[in-house]
């Protein structure tokens, strides 16, 4: 089977490092990919644990050059993207791999693109599937997750699906 090739956000690395999973994560049949921006967004305690797996050649990080910033703002993006966000959408593109992000502006804008996204409850499928994590640790992560992250708790579409997998996952 063909190794995902994925491109990471802040706010995915974030979650991962509140939740203690970074290293579960990096256990996945993954190739992960940021850009130094993304790192730039984080606390220097997560860009320390990043750099780590960068080390080995677990994590790829993009140091975009102005001819990236100029392909960029040439494209069409909403206004309400960030520059870090752009980053991410321009190297998967360019890189052909998927974006992994809990934002929701950045997956609306993978997803007019063409490019494949996923999130976090993608990435917990991904941690069970794997074996990485039972699917009682992954039902206690999950549930940790939801309580303290609101986007987690105010989309009813992510709501039910939280609750599909806590119940399957929970049995």
């Amino acid at each position: 089977m063909k190794v995902k090739v994925a491109v990471t956000d802040a706010c995915i690395f974030i979650d991962l490092h509140d939740l203690g999973l970074t290293n579960s994560f990096f256990n996945l049949d993954l190739e992960v990919h940021t850009t130094s921006t993304v790192l730039y967004e984080l606390y220097y305690e997560q860009q320390q644990i990043l750099k780590a797996y960068q080390s080995v050649a677990r994590l790829t990080v993009h140091n975009l050059q102005e001819q990236h910033f100029i392909e960029i703002h040439s494209e069409k993006y909403p206004k309400s993207l960030s520059e870090t966000d752009k980053s991410v959408l321009h190297i998967a593109n360019k890189i052909d791999a998927c974006v992994l992000s809990s934002d929701k502006t950045l997956r609306n804008c993978a997803k007019n693109k063409g490019i494949e996204y996923h999130g976090m409850i993608w990435i917990f499928d991904k941690f069970v599937e794997a074996s990485v994590l039972t699917k009682k640790e992954a039902a206690n992560k999950l549930t940790q997750l939801v309580a303290t992250n609101f986007i987690f708790q105010n989309n009813q579409k992510l709501v039910d699906e939280i609750e599909k997998r806590l119940k399957f996952w929970n049995n």
